[in-house]
């Protein structure tokens, strides 16, 4: 019904996370219809991207030069390494503009029903950074699930010879959070993590 090269472009698409076949559809039609201003620039910048953006040798975050950018900021903090599952928690963090330390991307978390080990995430180059004199805090600022928790467990035992403070970020109650709409693990936490008012 559909020709070839039309048919490959929703099946690209639909690839992306949480683009489903529908929605692929919706979006070829969309890039298709607007083909000089949307579809041309668009292949233009995937083509660029795939040619120059390279993975950071150090915390594994994404840019055009290896060590990026963040790493080759004399400015950051060199004593505060983050850790954190993906890029994209990464970037979230990047745009409250309050951390000004260093950082580590794992890659994902540890899951045995995906069969994610220690060996499929960047631990070693963690461990080894670690170990470095001027560390002298980690901060594990991993999702709060179970695979989540799962492997803040395993990196605090990996780190536990490093000589470096390990912190998380805080977990609990959100800002403009209603108690009746959390769920009960969420309460539980914030509840077990009190602190004083200051």
């Amino acid at each position: 019904m559909i020709g070839k090269e039309i048919d490959t472009l929703i099946h690209l698409l639909s690839k992306l996370p949480g683009i489903g076949p529908r929605s692929a559809r919706r979006l070829a039609l969309q890039l298709l219809k607007q083909k000089d201003h949307l579809i041309l620039p668009l292949s233009e910048a995937l083509k660029q991207a795939a040619e120059t953006v390279k993975t950071c040798e150090i915390c594994c975050n994404l840019d055009t030069t290896s060590p990026c950018g963040i790493c080759q900021d004399a400015a950051r903090d060199d004593s505060t390494i983050c850790i954190v599952e993906q890029i994209g928690d990464l970037w979230a963090l990047e745009r409250t503009r309050v951390y000004r330390g260093r950082y580590h991307v794992l890659g994902g978390t540890l899951s045995a029903l995906d069969n994610i080990g220690p060996e499929d995430l960047a631990i070693p180059g963690l461990v080894k950074r670690a170990k470095d004199d001027g560390v002298k805090e980690i901060i594990i600022a991993l999702n709060a699930t179970v695979d989540g928790q799962t492997t803040a467990h395993y990196l605090i035992d990996r780190l536990q010879y490093c000589n470096v403070k390990v912190t998380r970020l805080a977990h609990g109650v959100p800002v403009g959070g209603a108690l009746d709409y959390l769920d009960d693990g969420t309460l539980i936490t914030a509840l077990q993590a009190r602190s004083a008012f200051a």
